[in-house]
């Protein structure tokens, strides 16, 4: 089973992957993780992207598939993989669905975990780190005993820059705008599985479970 895991962020994405990853068995694969591996290793991929990033630009899309390629080929991955933060972009679908036919694989699922914008604003602008300890905290859901202060040491409470409402909402933007072409081509190919992420973790983590082992049998 190869699964596409989509989220924006806020939407539990991560909380949700863990689960499916101890549920299903399968192998977790991320972009992020992979280039920070092949650029620990320097390996042949991982040089040529640490080429262009050190340009300051975009490593093409050919590089991070060959790199995702290259790691779901290894023996652990035999059984199935749940990709994670790839495919970004409309182009990188295509092109890993048409590397992946290559393959003799395929997607066989597409996992869209939704939350109302307004939503993942709350979730996101509210969180706030403690500058000593680094212990995270939430307005809403899990907020300090004292205003600013950490519970366990007592240092000062600071919000990161991306956790400002106005980059929040930037960054929404960007995902919105970039997805919903990803979200409308794995539709059409009739893979797509909608989750209301609006719910607990619980709830979200077992209905995801079920459509995936509903649609494997």
């Amino acid at each position: 089973m190869n699964v596409v895991l989509l989220g924006a962020p806020g939407a539990g994405k991560g909380t949700q992957a863990a689960i499916l990853l101890s549920q299903l068995g399968v192998v977790h694969v991320a972009s992020g993780d992979l280039f920070r591996r092949a650029l620990e290793k320097k390996t042949e991929l991982g040089l040529l992207a640490k080429s262009y990033m050190e340009k300051g630009e975009l490593v093409p899309d050919e590089v991070t598939i060959n790199m995702v390629l290259e790691r779901i080929r290894q023996q652990d991955c035999a059984d199935g993989v749940l990709f994670d933060g790839f495919p970004r972009t409309l182009s990188q679908a295509e092109a890993l669905d048409d590397k992946l036919a290559g393959e003799g694989r395929q997607i066989d699922s597409v996992v869209y975990i939704e939350v109302p914008a307004e939503e993942l604003v709350k979730r996101l602008s509210g969180r706030w780190i403690c500058r000593e300890c680094q212990t995270p905290y939430h307005e809403q859901s899990s907020p300090p005993k004292e205003v600013g202060r950490c519970d366990i040491c007592g240092g000062e409470l600071y919000q990161r820059a991306d956790d400002k409402e106005e980059t929040v909402r930037e960054r929404l933007k960007v995902f919105f705008s970039q997805t919903v072409p990803i979200v409308e081509y794995y539709d059409l190919q009739k893979k797509l599985l909608r989750v209301d992420g609006n719910r607990g973790i619980d709830e979200v983590g077992a209905e995801i479970t079920g459509m995936l082992r509903a649609g494997s049998d």
